[in-house]
């Protein structure tokens, strides 16, 4: 690819994302699969542009408008500023990259170049920047983040624009976590332990994974520290019934047979009843696509269990079947920002409402499925209060027969040794734990 056909490719991979609402990565990994041409340098360039126009795209947009020329924020103008501002592109480069010939962007016009000239050695912050220009998050969402988070504010929003690490879950159905790693440094990939999780390892430098043995005999599952803890304290043992209530791809799934033990801890010796997992989700699809990563990691006692969003059928006649619920609802996301990006900018005050209405439906169908004595474990990969604490509140108000187990006691259960915060409840961040941002409540059924 040219100089210029790079550009284009940003340009029209940025108008992608914004149209088709997805995840930033799958929408440049279908790009490049119709464009077999494109080199791995290509690939590498254009990927890390896309990245850093998402990454700064409230100060891109915030210039733009500052420099006056009568101009809409779009993916040409965002892809034009930033190239201009933090990458130093003059304008009579700029002229040349947007040349309109083959597979180069079209020529500028005239607003377009003044747009350039306007903004050619800016610098990237101006101490006129509101803060959430200057931090990167949607500005009706100030009020809830510096609640959270009051002087720590601008710490914990730098640390969720990084670039995140790669952790993996080591299966204990087929290895150890020092068996996994023995094995990756044959490869010539260096890991090391997770300082939380006793089950993860954290990839030093990037690398592709897929082809390793470690990979191909499901030794490891790719799965965030922070989502490795969320399935610990679940505290599932051999022998329990458990529900993954919002399965999803299923990666606490995985994490939770794992703990099941194999077949799930069928204690044929002593008579003990088989362990069961049953992962439920709204989709279909996503219930189809676990299929080849539960046989990869060598579990058989998982049962895929597809329902409705509400008044659902299988949900009423397994009233109180289940010893552990885990509750992963859907929510902003707000706590993985840095790894998708896009995300941030996607989400209006509406959708909010939205969402917590759904996490209290969830939350009140998957507590009908707890058994006396058994747990519901709540949990988002969410910042905000509104989805975390006052959910909480909520439920312990509408639904009675549940009492709130304090962290400490549940983490030194599941986990072991003292917990990363105080409190009742979980709470992790990029910058207090270098995990993806969650929460998570352990709530106990009375009997």
């Amino acid at each position: 690819m040219t100089p210029g056909a790079r550009v284009q490719a940003c340009i029209e991979l940025l108008a992608q994302i914004a149209a088709e609402a997805q995840d930033a990565s799958a929408v440049i990994d279908a790009y490049f699969r119709t464009r077999r041409y494109a080199g791995a340098g290509d690939r590498r360039t254009v990927t890390h542009r896309v990245y850093e126009n998402l990454r700064h795209r409230a100060r891109l947009d915030w210039w733009i408008q500052r420099t006056g020329v009568a101009l809409d924020s779009t993916s040409r103008t965002r892809v034009l500023a930033q190239m201009a501002v933090y990458e130093r592109v003059s304008p009579d480069e700029l002229a040349r990259l947007f040349s309109g010939t083959r597979h180069c962007p079209p020529t500028l016009n005239n607003r377009e170049q003044e747009l350039a000239e306007s903004l050619y050695g800016r610098p990237p912050m101006h101490i006129d920047m509101p803060d959430w220009v200057r931090l990167e998050y949607p500005s009706w969402m100030g009020p809830s983040l510096r609640a959270i988070f009051g002087r720590r504010l601008e710490t914990e929003l730098q640390a969720l624009s990084q670039t995140a690490p790669v952790d993996l879950r080591v299966n204990t159905l087929k290895a150890t976590r020092e068996q996994v790693q023995s094995a990756l440094t044959g490869d010539g990939i260096e890991v090391e332990p997770t300082p939380l999780s006793p089950l993860g390892l954290r990839l030093q430098s990037r690398a592709r994974l897929g082809g390793t043995h470690a990979f191909k005999r499901g030794l490891f599952e790719v799965q965030d520290e922070g989502s490795q803890l969320i399935a610990l304290l679940c505290g599932v043992r051999p022998g329990m019934t458990v529900i993954d209530y919002c399965a999803g791809a299923g990666g606490k799934t995985l994490a939770m047979a794992a703990a099941l033990g194999p077949s799930g801890g069928k204690g044929a010796e002593d008579g003990a009843p088989r362990g069961r997992l049953i992962a439920c989700d709204v989709s279909r699809y996503r219930m189809d696509r676990m299929a080849p990563r539960l046989k990869r990691a060598g579990t058989d006692m998982v049962r895929r269990q597809v329902v409705s969003a509400r008044d659902d059928s299988w949900v009423k006649a397994n009233h109180e079947m289940a010893d552990r619920v885990l509750a992963d609802v859907p929510c902003t996301g707000t706590g993985a920002w840095r790894r998708n990006l896009d995300a941030k900018w996607r989400f209006r005050p509406d959708d909010l409402e939205h969402l917590i209405e759904m996490q209290r439906l969830i939350m009140v169908q998957s507590a009908s499925l707890v058994a006396p004595k058994g747990r519901l474990v709540y949990a988002t990969c969410s910042l905000l209060c509104e989805e975390n604490e006052e959910q909480i509140d909520w439920f312990m108000a509408e639904v009675p027969g549940f009492r709130i187990l304090p962290l400490a006691e549940v983490w030194t259960e599941t986990v072991g040794g003292p917990p990363p915060n105080e409190g009742g409840f979980l709470r992790l961040s990029p910058a207090s734990t270098g995990t993806d941002g969650f929460f998570c409540a352990v709530l106990e059924k009375s009997d």
